[in-house]
């Protein structure tokens, strides 16, 4: 699938809303992912004024060592508005990823996947965009009410059930853990979890978000000394 959006000249927010309930119907919620998991990505992003940086950190599944890492640096198109970030951050990710010689099997992603007002976050978004496997972990809440169901903290809205609440460490405030693509609930839940080591973030997403913090460092000490 050819990545979608907005013309940048025509941008409009209600188009943009428009777009992504409609990609919200793409979303496939069952596991396509291989039996074995060997490879995982974080995908984050960071900005400098008008630069957005891509970063992409691939971990080995099993021992969360880092496989390869990428940074993409490009020009932010779009401007920030909440619910549409996809549209921002989509063009530094995909960049990023495309370097990538080592392939995951599953992108987890620092931001929402349906569990979005709209349905598709920037995880959706991405997965729909690579079609690749993708896992929307946020730090925060968009939308839904966070009900006990069999046991499972879940958010539902409208009687569906769009996410997870997961505390991933004891004491800490949980992430909020989503479908992107290609995947159900469950399964991501249980990457997600797998995947935490010392933070309340999964290793991939953290190792991607450093990555992204030392290359913008990087770009702002270049522009000091020009």
């Amino acid at each position: 699938m050819q990545p979608t959006f907005v013309a940048v000249k025509k941008f409009s927010v209600s188009k943009a809303h428009k777009t992504q309930l409609r990609l919200s119907r793409k979303i496939i919620t069952e596991d396509r992912l291989p039996h074995e998991i060997k490879r995982v990505a974080g995908v984050d992003a960071a900005y400098i004024d008008e630069l957005a940086i891509g970063a992409v950190a691939v971990l080995d599944y099993e021992t969360h060592e880092i496989l390869e890492q990428h940074t993409a640096t490009c020009q932010a198109k779009f401007p920030y508005i909440p619910t549409l970030l996809s549209f921002r951050e989509i063009p530094p990710a995909v960049a990023c990823i495309k370097k990538l010689r080592r392939q995951p099997d599953v992108l987890l992603v620092d931001g929402q996947g349906a569990a979005h007002p709209y349905g598709c976050g920037f995880a959706s978004h991405l997965g729909l965009v690579m079609g690749k496997p993708t896992v929307g972990v946020a730090k925060s809440k968009l939308v839904g009410d966070s009900k006990l169901i069999a046991g499972q903290e879940l958010l539902v809205q409208n009687d569906q059930i769009i996410g997870a609440v997961v505390t991933t460490k004891e004491g800490v405030k949980p992430v909020y853990v989503s479908v992107g693509h290609l995947i159900s609930l469950g399964t991501a839940v249980k990457i997600a979890k797998h995947c935490v080591r010392n933070s309340r973030i999964p290793e991939p997403i953290l190792q991607a978000h450093k990555i992204a913090a030392e290359e913008k460092r990087k770009v702002e000490r270049k522009r000091k000394t020009l």
